[in-house]
């Protein structure tokens, strides 16, 4: 059976440096970088637990992540 919470989809990342102080944390690269006015970062990608879900989830996604 395939899961559709985000550690199941092609486009988390789990290595990025941005949550690696947080546990059971990523970032999702479907969607692109938002900026940050009141940060020394310009912009960051935007951040999920591994459990989140969102719309762009498809199994085929993850069949591709597979592969």
């Amino acid at each position: 059976m395939t899961t559709t919470s985000c550690t199941g989809c092609i486009f988390f990342d789990d290595s990025n440096k941005q949550t690696a102080s947080v546990a059971n944390t990523g970032v999702c690269r479907f969607n692109p970088p938002a900026p940050k006015a009141d940060s020394e970062t310009v912009s960051l990608w935007p951040v999920v637990t591994a459990e989140d879900w969102c719309g762009h989830f498809t199994a085929q996604r993850v069949a591709a992540r597979a592969a």
